[in-house]
C-alpha cells in the first residue's frame, strides 16, 4: 500500500537558524519484496548544494556530509537496522546496523543500487525500486524513516524527517520511524 510522506526540518527551540525555502514530499510502497520510494524536493533549490550527476555512480562513505536522501530500515521487533544513503551525484550506501548507533557496516547484499534523478528548476526527483529479496522476509512487518540531509550554499545543514521525537536531530531513533509497512497479506 502506497503510503504519502512529508518531511519536516528539525527546529532547535534555542537558535533561529536559516532554513532553506523547499517542501519535501514524495511516497513509499511494499510490494511483494520490492520497496519502491519517491523523493520531491520543490522549491528555491538554488539555496542548496547539490551534486551534480556523476557518470559513474559507486558506493560512497559519509555521503551524509552533503546534501543526501536517506531512509532507514526495520524489521519490527528487532533492534538490528539498515540505512540507505542516495546523493543527488547517484552515488550511494547500504549499512547495516546491529542496534541504536551500533556496529556500523556495509551491507554486502547490494553491490550497486541504481536509482533515478531528475533535476530541473525548482524541482529535484528521486525514484528508487530495490529488491529486499534475502534482506527480509516478504512475511515481515517493516518500519521506515525517511530522511534528509540538506546543505546550503553557506555550508549549513538542515535535518529532515517525518518526526523529531528526540531532543536533536537523529534519524537513527526508533520511534522516528514512523512509516509502517506490512508484510505481504497471503
Amino acid at each position: 500500500m502506497r503510503q504519502n510522506v512529508r518531511l519536516l526540518p528539525w527546529r532547535s527551540p534555542s537558535e533561529s537558524e536559516f532554513l532553506p525555502d523547499v517542501e519535501i514530499t514524495g511516497w513509499i510502497d511494499r510490494s511483494g519484496d520490492l520497496l519502491e520510494l519517491r523523493y520531491q524536493l520543490v522549491g528555491d533549490l538554488e539555496q542548496l548544494i547539490i551534486a551534480d550527476p556523476m557518470a559513474m555512480p559507486s558506493r560512497r562513505f559519509a555521503l551524509w556530509e552533503a546534501t543526501c536522501l536517506e531512509f532507514f530500515l526495520a524489521t519490527v521487533g528487532q533492534t538490528h537496522y539498515w540505512e540507505f544513503n542516495l546523493s543527488p551525484s547517484g552515488d550511494w550506501n547500504v549499512f547495516r546496523l546491529d542496534d541504536y548507533r551500533q556496529g556500523l557496516g556495509n551491507e554486502e547484499l547490494f553491490q550497486v543500487l541504481p536509482f533515478q534523478v531528475s533535476c530541473q528548476a525548482g524541482q529535484l526527483t528521486l525514484s528508487l525500486a530495490v529488491s529486499l529479496a534475502g534482506l527480509v522476509d516478504r512475511s515481515t512487518d517493516l518500519e521506515v524513516a525517511v530522511t534528509t540531509v540538506l546543505q546550503d550554499r553557506a555550508g549549513a545543514f538542515s535535518y529532515w524527517a517525518m518526526s523529531h521525537p528526540g531532543p536533536a536531530a537523529d534519524f537513527h531513533r526508533r520511534d522516528g520511524f514512523t512509516v509502517k509497512l506490512p508484510a505481504e497479506v497471503k
